[in-house]
């Protein structure tokens, strides 16, 4: 880990200034950090606030700020003051890209909202990140969850008449990733015109955007989709499987060529020729009474002899890990996919990196996540900022270094 830029990094020498908490905002911060740009979090203190909330969180929060403010730099400020709002102002100055997540309202009480910004920066990249783009929805408030409950995906991943929300935080992550994308498309853009724009992104829309294919397997067929774990899947052996001591294990058997392979690498010789099941389309209309023969048969094997003699086939499996477990993962662990970190108090932990490579290599963790206003007086200074007046801008807050 390193303090240093990275210059080899395509984001390198670009300044993102990000005002966000929780993780749809803070997603699209570290997606431009990781891709090498200077991000400062300004962090709010003073009148009962202390830095990003969630840096308090416990239970399913608690790994949202070690998760996603990586490769960042942390300014405390008390944006109520005129010091506070006068600093934040000559910060974004300097900004290339300035990212937010709060209500409709808030950044335009503190004067920090796009129509004035750009008077004071006209090439700043402004990206905010809402529950709704602008339109008769634009006043709620949402959520994760609310989203996925309102935008059909919790009634696609839950059992009819059991909606379910996803198992992580989809709407939020992928928010943040079309936050940055439109980041990477205004930037370019500016290229050609020398202007900055304002770059929206919603967790509604987004969530539309995951259940689209549903929508147009609707517009096509003239049938509703149903609920994934209802659904008529377009294959014969596509499930979790109970086998031996109780573990489980995915197993699919998509196409004739590997229902071929299959049966002859477990010796099921008469399912093979059986002239019911000779095509995908017969073993789908087949599947009420092939598939309790197949979970009979195969709940003797071992969860890793399944999975051994299905690799060595070549043929599609997957086992079941809890979260935890994949620390473990020999191929995440082989491949660089987990870097070492320091928490904010201290401990040292593992965090999954950016899913994909650049050159081959994959982009690393270059700062901890930051302990609260880390980086105030270093960021100051560069702004121009005596000693003095640093003091006195930092004053009761005793992180600031």
């Amino acid at each position: 880990m390193t303090n240093q830029p990275d210059t080899t990094l395509p984001y390198a020498g670009i300044r993102v200034v990000e005002f966000t908490h929780m993780v749809m905002g803070p997603t699209c911060g570290m997606v431009l950090a990781d891709l090498g740009a200077e991000v400062i979090k300004v962090e709010p203190v003073g009148h009962g606030r202390q830095g990003d909330a969630t840096r308090q969180l416990l239970g399913s929060g608690a790994g949202f700020f070690p998760m996603f403010n990586r490769n960042k730099k942390s300014v405390a400020l008390d944006l109520q003051t005129a010091d506070g709002k006068e600093a934040a102002l000559r910060l974004i100055a300097t900004a290339d890209v300035l990212c937010e997540n709060f209500k409709p309202g808030t950044m335009a009480k503190l004067g920090l909202d796009y129509p004035t910004l750009k008077h004071l920066n006209p090439r700043l990249i402004y990206v905010s990140h809402k529950g709704f783009l602008p339109g008769p929805y634009d006043h709620r408030t949402a959520l994760d969850e609310v989203v996925q409950m309102m935008g059909g995906l919790a009634y696609m991943t839950g059992r009819p008449g059991d909606p379910l929300r996803a198992g992580a935080s989809v709407n939020d992550i992928m928010g943040g990733m079309f936050g940055a994308m439109g980041a990477m498309a205004a930037l370019a853009q500016r290229e050609k015109t020398g202007m900055g724009q304002e770059v929206q992104s919603a967790l509604f829309e987004n969530n539309v955007f995951l259940v689209a294919q549903h929508m147009m397997q609707f517009a096509v067929t003239g049938k509703p989709a149903a609920p994934m774990p209802a659904r008529i899947s377009a294959w014969a052996v596509y499930d979790v499987f109970q086998v031996k001591d109780g573990e489980q294990i995915f197993l699919a058997v998509v196409s004739n060529t590997a229902w071929a392979l299959f049966c002859d690498a477990f010796g099921f010789a008469d399912l093979k020729d059986d002239p019911r099941l000779q095509t995908n389309n017969d073993r789908v209309r087949a599947r009420e009474w092939m598939m309790p023969i197949l979970r009979e048969r195969l709940a003797a094997h071992s969860a890793a002899h399944l999975a051994s003699v299905f690799e060595q086939h070549g043929l599609p499996f997957a086992p079941i890990p809890q979260p935890q477990q994949l620390f473990d993962d020999p191929h995440l662990r082989a491949t660089g996919g987990l870097a070492p970190v320091e928490l904010p108090d201290g401990r040292q932990a593992e965090v999954v990196l950016l899913p994909l490579t650049l050159g081959g290599q994959r982009p690393g963790v270059r700062l901890s996540p930051p302990k609260l206003g880390e980086h105030t007086a270093l960021v100051l200074e560069g702004l121009g900022y005596s000693p003095e007046q640093i003091t006195q801008l930092t004053e009761g807050n005793s992180t600031s270094t």
